[in-house]
């Protein structure tokens, strides 16, 4: 009698599909596949807020428009939900598919380093012109670009006169 190995297949479904499913913690759709995102803790949910009300205090004065897990449309077949997305103008559409200002993410204890390149990379070569990656462990902060994930003292954007530091940050916690 022959044996064979289980091999473990995943199960791909559409965009149109995708769209149409709800889940308990929304998941992203990556080439036909769902990816699950990390439950946030406390700490996760506290930093999406903060920095979401950062953004939202510059709504007037220099038309940011932040949203907070936002679903965005990468391309026909990848949708991703950074933790905190912030637009140069309101998005017309309710999931946007033209790149944000800035795309934030908040690492997880359960975030894969392999996943979180990934994801970041995409962000890059859809054109999001600041990745910014808030670790609350070590309480830094860094940013992709063409170079990669290099650690910054700070997130800025010199044509809005905005800097935030991790003190800043993490103080309010």
């Amino acid at each position: 009698m022959l044996c064979f190995p289980q091999v473990a297949t995943k199960t791909q479904i559409t965009a149109e599909q995708y769209l149409r499913m709800t889940f308990e913690h929304d998941a992203e759709f990556v080439h036909g596949e769902i990816v699950e995102r990390a439950m946030p803790d406390y700490i996760h949910g506290r930093l999406e807020g903060l920095l979401f009300a950062r953004f939202d205090s510059l709504r007037q004065s220099h038309q940011l428009y932040p949203s907070v897990e936002v679903r965005l449309n990468l391309g026909p077949d990848v949708y991703r939900i950074p933790d905190v997305s912030v637009f140069a103008a309101p998005p017309h559409q309710t999931v946007p598919d033209t790149p944000p200002l800035i795309a934030i993410e908040i690492l997880s204890k359960d975030d894969r380093h392999s996943d979180l390149m990934q994801k970041l990379e995409e962000y890059l070569a859809w054109g999001v012109a600041n990745i910014w990656v808030v670790d609350p462990i070590t309480k830094r902060f860094s940013a992709y670009t063409h170079l990669g994930l290099q650690n910054v003292s700070s997130f800025s954007l010199p044509d809005y006169s905005f800097e935030l530091t991790p003190s800043d940050l993490f103080n309010d916690l």
